[in-house]
């Protein structure tokens, strides 16, 4: 394998559970496991599907715009703006929400990839896994 160039405006998978613009640039079914990398656009008033990552830590880096990550495992809801990262820890149920008024632009994503989560919605085949090193 050797190092590739991705697009944003080219992405092979979008995901409507994160947004109407989640755009999937960098993950398992590009070949990475480990580091992935999401484009996610949400509009005035939209939010993320409360989820888990249940094996992964997500991080999400907020280009622009500004709203609230909500921690609904622990109760806990925390604005962000342009220029912030958040960092969401393994298991915990969140979902991020462009509830100021204005449009929230990120980029980021689970590391490693959420295998339980994209064969659940039908990303990838149910025997997928990452490929074991020689």
């Amino acid at each position: 394998m050797s190092i590739r160039v991705f697009h944003r405006d080219h992405p092979s998978l979008y995901i409507p559970l994160i947004s109407k613009d989640a755009r999937f640039v960098v993950w398992p079914g590009t070949g990475a496991w480990n580091a992935n990398m999401n484009y996610v656009r949400l509009e005035p008033g939209e939010a993320n599907v409360p989820h888990i990552h249940a094996e992964s830590e997500d991080t999400i880096f907020i280009l622009e715009g500004e709203g609230t990550i909500y921690d609904h495992t622990n109760g806990i809801a925390l604005p962000f703006h342009a220029g912030c990262a958040v960092h969401v820890p393994v298991g915990v149920k969140h979902a991020v929400a462009a509830d100021k008024g204005v449009r929230v632009v990120s980029v980021g994503g689970p590391a490693p990839a959420d295998v339980r989560l994209l064969k659940a919605v039908g990303a990838l085949e149910p025997g997928a896994a990452a490929p074991v090193p020689a």
